[in-house]
């Protein structure tokens, strides 16, 4: 097709990837995320332009802005903040092994001029969505690059494990090569608390697609996807992909964390300041309009127990926790200081609360993501707390080495693949059905036959030329009938082609959606070679590069 919309393309070599042993062949290309029309204007502005975004951000993502968002955090963040978190973090990792990276990280964070670069997820199942790795990867490169821009100081990447969330539909299923593979579970409550009864049998599933390779890493991965429970599973699962890139993990279910966030939580008991400041906020982006990602509640905050997280709910004489019963403030206030981790926070003050135990500079996530952090600077505004800089995470289309062959025998280039599928088709048509399908020289004809006979009905009677104007529209419909016809017949000829293009868009764009959001890692590695795809993805990442990439092998 000849309309263009690629913006450069990056052909890796051997020497750009730390692997000798990947594939020398990948190729990287990206494409500005306006052109490829798969992300909405305010979604565009958070990953290019957050300089129109400046009433709902502290400031506008930048490797210059870090400097100023070091010093905010520096005066916010304290030695005693430090001390918890180094000491939670010794007490996790000492019962894992971890490499020299891990463990200077884990030692820089004492130190006043270490920061952290944070994403984090639900507990997927096998990790889940590629996107998943995607932002990791991201916040990995983004801590490293920083740290060449600002040597003085030392930038730690972050995975927060949302092991809190209880939605356990949204993460119990998983699609490896177009299978979907599902944990069965009555479990109820925090998902990170789950036991793994019935996780066995999807493990072996998915190990039973590697038997054949023998060079597989799978099952050595999925081994230590285990434990007491789905969170320490999920860390010791991301712990293994990541622990050689210097990756620290964090689980916010605990005890000596929440104690650092129970003023933020008895000031949301005493005044619903979140509601409060979330309701402004709202109308400001609504006024813009702009869509709202999410709604606050009157008190953004769960009461967690072992099989529950129930929502704490404000009433006439105090608080109502379902299985609980109505409980007064001044009840509810000495539990949270007795028992801080029976609190949890909502998507509305989650955020509030990482940015409490970490001396975070910057969140990076999903464009969704991203787009409700602009609902919530008045919320860290109440608790003056610095708002980090925000970053969309990098977007990526991978075209494995079968697809790539059926785009070239359909003849399709990267930018077709952003087009309507309808279009393509219809494109592929004229294109090497051109004679068959062309009606020019016929729509001329008739054009010049309507003209002739329209002009001889009013030389007759100029009182029929409505009658004649009427007839002539339906000369047209019947005329588009019999192209239609004729179209379908040639699509009928080619339909090989038709079904190549459908293929290609059902793996590239799955049930119309992206496809990061439904690949898994294990699918993209079908000899079973886990670690090599995880350096090549670590080179082709450009933490500060927004564009839409292509990855095509």
């Amino acid at each position: 097709m000849t309309e263009t919309i690629i913006i450069k393309k990056i052909i890796s070599n051997a020497c750009a990837l730390k692997n000798p042993s990947l594939n020398l062949y990948m190729q990287k290309f990206n494409f500005h995320r306006q052109l490829t029309e798969l992300f909405t204007d305010q979604e565009n502005q958070l990953a290019y332009n957050q300089e129109q975004l400046l009433s709902f951000i502290n400031l506008p993502f930048s490797i210059k802005n870090f400097e100023k968002q070091i010093k905010q955090k520096n005066a916010s963040f304290t030695a005693e903040n430090r001390g918890v978190l180094h000491t939670e973090l010794l007490n996790k990792y000492k019962q894992y092994p971890h490499s020299s990276k891990v463990k200077n990280n884990i030692q820089l964070i004492q130190n006043e001029n270490t920061f952290t670069i944070t994403t984090g997820h639900q507990l997927s199942i096998a990790t889940g969505p590629m996107y998943l790795i995607y932002k990791i990867i991201h916040v990995i490169r983004l801590a490293e690059e920083l740290k060449k821009e600002y040597p003085e100081n030392n930038f730690v990447p972050v995975f927060w494990m949302a092991s809190e969330d209880h939605d356990f539909e949204e993460i119990q299923s998983v699609e490896i090569f177009s299978k979907n593979l599902k944990w069965d579970s009555a479990q109820k409550g925090a998902v990170g608390r789950f036991d793994l009864d019935g996780l066995d049998a999807v493990k072996a599933e998915i190990i039973s697609f590697f038997e054949n390779q023998s060079e597989s890493e799978v099952k050595a991965i999925l081994d230590e996807y285990d434990g007491k429970n789905l969170s320490e599973a999920n860390f010791k699962l991301i712990h293994r992909l990541f622990n050689s890139f210097g990756l620290i993990i964090l689980d916010g279910d605990n005890s000596n964390f929440k104690r650092e966030f129970i003023p933020a939580i008895e000031k949301e008991l005493t005044t619903q300041f979140s509601f409060n400041a979330l309701h402004k906020t709202n109308e400001q982006i609504q006024k813009e309009g702009f869509k709202l990602q999410v709604n606050g509640r009157e008190i953004n905050l769960f009461y967690l127990s072992n099989q529950s997280r129930e929502r704490i709910l404000h009433v006439e004489d105090g608080f109502f926790i379902e299985g609980k019963g109505t409980v007064s403030l001044e009840e509810l206030l000495k539990e949270v200081n007795e028992y801080p981790e029976r609190f949890s926070p909502n998507v509305i003050l989650r955020p509030v609360y990482q940015e409490t135990i970490l001396p975070n500079l910057c969140y990076v996530g999903g464009i969704g993501e991203i787009s409700y952090w602009l609902q919530l600077k008045g919320v860290f505004d109440a608790l003056n707390l610095p708002y980090p800089l925000v970053q969309v995470r990098t977007s990526i289309l991978w075209i494995d080495p079968i697809l790539s062959k059926k785009i070239e025998k359909v003849s399709l280039v990267l930018e077709d693949l952003f087009k309507d599928v309808s279009k393509v088709k219809k494109w592929y048509l004229q294109e090497f059905a051109a004679d068959e399908v062309d009606f020019k020289s016929i729509d001329v004809n008739i054009d010049a036959l309507k003209v002739s006979i329209i002009d001889k009905i009013t030389q007759i009677d100029v009182n029929l030329e409505q009658y004649a104007q009427a007839e002539s529209v339906k000369l047209d419909k019947q005329l588009d009938a019999m192209k239609e016809k004729l179209v379908k017949t040639v699509k009928q000829r080619h339909d090989s082609a038709m079904k190549t293009i459908d293929q290609i868009y059902d793996k590239l764009f799955p049930n119309g959606g992206m496809q990061e959001r439904s690949l898994n890692l294990f699918s993209l590695c079908s000899d079973g070679k886990v670690a090599s795809k995880l350096e090549y993805l670590y080179s082709a990442i450009d933490p500060f590069d927004p564009d839409f990439i292509i990855i095509r092998e």
